[in-house]
């Protein structure tokens, strides 16, 4: 199939990206020579200062509208998408990560799920995880458990690494996964701020507000890519070795669930939580050490503190500080961190 055949939907290709350099190159590079009809390609940099050859390659490719390059002072992973969502002009957004690689065909494959499928709200695609891949070996799986799609326990249930067969899902991975620009305009969604640090599971919490629109999740394992896992960077704006880090993992997974599950989920995720990650027990496989316990549950007990305490906040305050600060961006742009919207639509 080519593009003269198919009305294919325009994309915006999001690369939210902090603290990255040769990787980053690599995959800005990479994601320009996709062969699509009808795309642009929106880098959401949060790094305050690049090395000279990153800074010179994306100064480049933004002069010669190869790509939309905004420059942030600020690290959220949410924010830097919802800034995006805000600029991005395509029927279909597609959010990737900063250290990826992309195959041919990539973007046709996500958008071929949205043809003549109303139903189709967004998409997940396979990923190729570096590191999972090489953990597990040959491993594949057709059709995931039931339990993958019960928000109560799905997390430890569901493998877009492994999983060979197209079928609905709950949720995707935020390196790799694509939405309908109804999902924003329509519906008024946006990914929550207040997932911190590494923002890990604000993907999750997207995924499941798609639930009341009637749209589904798909998943294709044709809309592949390769994630490289890079330790740093990445907005992450604290180190995943850090106390910070630790308190920040649980508070986000426990906002998850305050926000999203029923009383019933929610005791059956904190236990899953409380099992796999303070005991350690499969699929976590960590330390059984009684120091080590006793320490992450000290992580666990404070980051339920403190989720708790942005649930009492959120009764006034919805913690969209990035959005709100990127809408007034948007009335008064300035010159050197917002260029003029021109997007690169490859012939």
């Amino acid at each position: 199939m080519t593009g003269e055949q198919l009305d294919w939907p325009s994309i915006s290709l999001i690369v939210p990206t902090y603290g990255r350099e040769q990787v980053l190159r690599d995959t800005v590079q990479n994601v320009v020579q996709q062969d699509y009809p009808h795309y642009e390609v929106l880098v959401v940099d949060q790094t305050q200062t690049h090395e000279p050859e990153t800074q010179a390659l994306l100064d480049e490719m933004a002069a010669a509208n190869k790509i939309r390059y905004y420059q942030l002072p600020w690290a959220s992973l949410p924010g830097a998408r919802n800034y995006a969502i805000e600029r991005s002009q395509g029927d279909i957004l597609v959010f990737i990560d900063d250290d990826v690689e992309l195959p041919p065909g990539y973007l046709q494959a996500h958008a071929r799920n949205y043809l003549d499928r109303p139903e189709v709200g967004a998409v997940a695609g396979r990923v190729f995880d570096r590191m999972k891949l090489a953990d597990a070996g040959g491993l594949e799986i057709e059709t995931l458990p039931p339990e993958a799609m019960d928000p109560g326990i799905a997390w430890y249930h569901i493998d877009l690494v492994h999983t060979t067969k197209p079928q609905q899902v709950l949720t995707a991975r935020g390196c790799n996964m694509s939405f309908r620009r109804s999902l924003f305009t329509e519906h008024g969604l946006r990914f929550d701020e207040r997932f911190r640090g590494s923002a890990v599971r604000e993907e999750s919490d997207f995924c499941l507000g798609i639930r009341p629109t009637g749209l589904i999740i798909w998943y294709d394992p044709e809309a592949h890519l390769v994630h490289l896992g890079e330790e740093t960077g990445g907005c992450h704006d604290i180190t995943t070795k850090s106390l910070k880090y630790q308190v920040t993992f649980y508070h986000n997974h426990f906002w998850l669930g305050l926000k999203n599950l029923t009383l019933g989920q929610r005791l059956r995720f904190f236990g899953r939580l409380f099992d796999c990650h303070v005991l350690g027990r499969p699929p976590c496989h960590k330390s059984g050490s009684p120091i080590k316990i006793l320490t992450r549950l000290v992580f666990y007990s404070l980051g339920l503190g403190q989720a708790l305490v942005t649930q009492v906040r959120s009764h006034w305050d919805d913690g969209q500080i990035y959005t709100r600060a990127s809408q007034a961006d948007s009335i008064n742009p300035p010159d050197q961190t917002d260029p003029a919207p021109t997007a690169r639509v490859p012939s």
